[in-house]
């Protein structure tokens, strides 16, 4: 059975978040937005506070919370800023619980247990200049060499590319499977910053999510030991699959947290702002553009809590996950461009915050699955064109055992 009620440690988890993010970042983002300045410090915090962590079993050095808890610690991280939750996404979804689901027991000891804790930071490079929504256009590769693998390509949009300290990437192995596109010739491998052949660099004139690091990551026959290979070789494809589910949650979780920061500024805004002799809220269009920012909020925070319960019970989630994060992204580009909309010329500038919200929200749109892919995956699914199959029989439910 479905149960939408919060625990005492759901909200225990939300508060903490909403009241750090408050106190730390809330005060000090627009001037970070403006100078697209990235607050490292602030990764420490987020591990002291246990939310780097917050999906990973105590073993590990995590929090051991259900998938409930990430989606709250996203919501409430991206209502101040899109960039904290963009390190949940990065740092805890893609990256740290496809190992704690792939990883071998020493895998976990040496990458997962640092990042639990915030000691490691780390970020998941799939898309390359020419391989985003067609990940099987990727065009890196890993050779044999004895019994490392040497890594050569280029990775682009990595977000953390220049903080991170490692990395899960994918290449082929496989070249003949890479010339017939069969994606069952990709592996996936950690490789850490350290590594000779390694180099990052930062993006520079983003549109939104200035506060946050993007940027791209070269491999020059990068010597890889066969120990960091995440997974059987060739089975990287279904490991990246199943890193874009918890990518994707979480992204959805955020956009939702953005629609209800516009609907939060939005009220307090027409409450306040008096055109001829009223406030703007007694206008009724006013009023249908606020409806739609509740409505859009209310849906989309039912669709993530959903999506949270199957991947709670260890069930395939492709298609609601998907559709979580569809339709939370369009309500949050909808709610932040009627936010501004709201606010006149006064959401035009960073006097206010509906701006960046404007900003912020389009790269949702487009990453960890374009809106049009994910229509096309849902028209799939509705036409029964498209079914899920297990991506393994032995996926954990919670709570994680690792």
């Amino acid at each position: 059975m479905i149960d939408f009620e919060l625990t005492e440690e759901h909200r225990m988890i939300e508060k903490l978040t909403r009241d750090w993010a408050a106190k730390r970042v809330a005060p000090r983002i627009r001037e970070l937005d403006r100078r697209g300045d990235y607050d490292r410090g602030l990764l420490k915090e987020m591990g002291e506070q246990g939310l780097l962590g917050v999906c990973i079993p105590e073993k590990y050095g995590g929090a051991g919370l259900d998938y409930v808890s990430l989606y709250l610690v996203c919501e409430e991280l991206e209502y101040v800023d899109t960039s904290l939750r963009v390190v949940m996404s990065v740092h805890t979804g893609l990256n740290s619980m496809t190992l704690l689901t792939w990883g071998t027991e020493e895998q976990k000891q040496r990458f997962l247990a640092p990042q639990a804790t915030g000691e490691a930071i780390c970020g998941y490079a799939l898309t390359e200049p020419n391989a985003g929504s067609d990940a099987v256009g990727l065009q890196s590769e890993a050779r044999r060499d004895g019994s490392d693998w040497i890594l050569n390509g280029e990775k682009m949009w990595i977000s953390l590319a220049d903080i991170a300290d490692n990395f899960l990437v994918f290449a082929w192995t496989d070249l003949e499977k890479k010339r017939r596109r069969d994606h069952s010739g990709i592996s996936a491998f950690v490789i850490t910053r350290d590594m000779p052949g390694v180099s990052t660099a930062t993006i520079h004139g983003k549109l939104g999510v200035r506060a946050g690091n993007t940027g791209s990551i070269a491999m020059s026959d990068v010597r890889v030991p066969a120990e960091n290979m995440i997974g059987a070789e060739n089975e990287g494809f279904k490991i990246a699959m199943f890193a874009i589910d918890q990518g994707r949650f979480t992204v959805g979780a955020g956009a939702t947290g953005l629609v209800r920061a516009c609907l939060d500024a939005s009220v307090k805004y027409a409450n306040e702002r008096l055109a001829f002799t009223q406030p703007i809220a007694q206008f009724q269009l006013v009023k249908e553009m606020i409806a739609n920012m509740a409505a859009g909020y209310e849906a989309s925070r039912l669709l993530g809590l959903r999506a949270a319960w199957l991947k709670n019970q260890g069930m395939r989630n492709t298609r609601e996950t998907s559709l979580f994060k569809w339709f939370a992204c369009d309500a949050s580009e909808r709610a932040a461009a009627d936010a501004v909309q709201i606010h006149g010329a006064y959401g035009y500038c960073d006097e206010y915050p509906v701006e960046r919200f404007y900003r912020n929200c389009k790269g949702a749109v487009i990453y960890e699955g374009s809106r049009e892919i994910h229509k096309l995956m849902q028209g799939d699914y509705a036409l029964g064109l498209r079914r899920d199959k297990p991506l393994r029989t032995d996926l954990p439910a919670w709570p994680f055992e690792g």
